[in-house]
């Protein structure tokens, strides 16, 4: 269900779209919201109940509905079943999804999420993974809202998951197992290693099964992947809380990891004029629209030295820059061709050092930031002022920006 990434980067290069989900985890996430939100998204619900129907199990009935919370429309599944409180182990359960006519990758999805859950409860009890008898995790309900969500995905098409950082609540829950700490035992089992955080709201937001599918669909937690949404689903939690209690996902299709242009770069390359003239030139260039304008050492014929002048522009103001080259230099005419651009994804923020402020300009992928480059006026004018080296302020200001960045994934 989820491509490995050797395999999506694949499917960028040869052009074909891929479908990828965001989930935006404000409100934690749950079972039922996950499988809400592909309700949102367009799950068909008809197509969700005659594949659920494919289990051998009954004595449900699957409840849809609309609610508002805090204004905002999202879909909420309640499950209802008759059945009293079950204790099954893994092997009931795996029984269960075995003997179904489900689709073998779907079955394969769900007797992994399961395996997560009871790895989980396994380490918590101390206790033989075959021994674990799982309780709320065990129920009815929790069987059709892991089978649903596998079934979702695949039908929606989904590719590839990614995720935000997780909102886990604090307090405290009853269980089974009585009165415990919020996140439950097995779930702080499962988000190890995920970034998470809690802005002190009073409830479990994170539940075992929520953090079994997130923690199996993806590895990739952070900011939103570069996409083009074509689509949002909201599912609806059980609380009423302060905040919306919805899970948010974005679906839509993986845009490419770089950044792509077009450009026209102008050239000319000029032996007999004025050296003193280049520095009002390049000034002019970059004053009038040049995306950059440099100059370059070069030999002409009979062993000539010349400068080669670059200019690299956007198509619309390729005629106004070759007209300042004309007017402001020897040449007699100039070169134009297309080139294409492959870029990083850039953002640029001020970071605060422990001498002052610094802009910081950052190139990313969707595998993260790749490089930092720290803005020179603002490291001499503090390097300057405080008579220390200017790669000192370079080096503070990459700290603080990194620094920054890794606040921002754990919060």
């Amino acid at each position: 269900m989820v491509l490995a990434q050797d395999i999506l980067r694949a499917l960028l290069t040869t052009g074909e779209s891929v479908k990828i989900a965001y989930f935006d985890c404000f409100s934690g996430i749950s079972g039922d919201m996950v499988l809400g939100a592909l309700i949102d998204l367009g799950l068909d619900i008809d197509y969700l109940k005659k594949e659920l129907d494919k289990l051998d199990v009954s004595g449900y009935e699957i409840q849809v509905k609309k609610v508002g919370k805090n204004s905002i429309s999202g879909t909420k599944v309640d499950i209802v079943s008759g059945e009293k409180q079950a204790h099954r182990c893994l092997d009931d359960i795996n029984e269960i999804i075995d003997k179904s006519a489900l689709d073998s990758d779907v079955k394969e999805s769900c007797k992994n999420i399961f395996l997560k859950l009871g790895k989980a409860e396994s380490k918590v009890h101390g206790i033989d993974i075959q021994k674990v008898h799982f309780h709320e995790v065990g129920a009815l309900d929790t069987i059709l809202d892991i089978v649903g969500i596998a079934v979702g995905l695949k039908k929606l098409d989904i590719k590839k998951v990614f995720s935000s950082r997780l909102h886990i609540g604090s307090g405290f829950v009853k269980c089974a197992h009585g009165t415990i700490p919020v996140p439950a035992p097995a779930t702080a089992e499962l988000i190890k290693g995920i970034p998470v955080y809690s802005t002190g709201v009073l409830g479990e937001l994170v539940t075992p099964t929520g953090a079994a599918v997130i923690t199996y669909l993806t590895t990739d937690f952070g900011k939103m992947p570069h996409m083009r949404v074509d689509k949002v689903g909201y599912g609806a939690g059980k609380a009423e809380l302060e905040h919306p209690n919805l899970l948010r996902i974005f679906l839509g299709e993986l845009v490419s990891d770089y950044d792509t242009d077009t450009v026209n770069v102008i050239e000319t390359n000029i032996d007999d004029m004025n050296p003193e003239y280049y520095e009002h030139l390049i000034e002019k260039l970059l004053a009038k629209g040049a995306l950059d304008a440099f100059l370059a050492n070069i030999q002409m014929k009979n062993s000539r030295p010349a400068i080669k002048v670059s200019v690299i522009c956007t198509p619309e103001n390729t005629d106004k820059l070759a007209e300042i080259i004309f007017n402001e230099t020897t040449t007699f005419g100039v070169r134009i061709f297309e080139a294409k651009r492959k870029k990083l994804f850039t953002e640029k923020k001020e970071v605060q050092t422990k001498y002052g402020t610094v802009s910081v300009k950052s190139g990313s992928t969707n595998s993260g930031i790749k490089t930092m480059s720290p803005e020179y006026r603002d490291c001499k004018k503090i390097a300057d002022e405080n008579n220390i080296p200017l790669k000192e302020i370079y080096e503070l200001a990459k700290a603080a920006a990194k620094s920054s960045d890794n606040k921002q994934s754990l919060v």
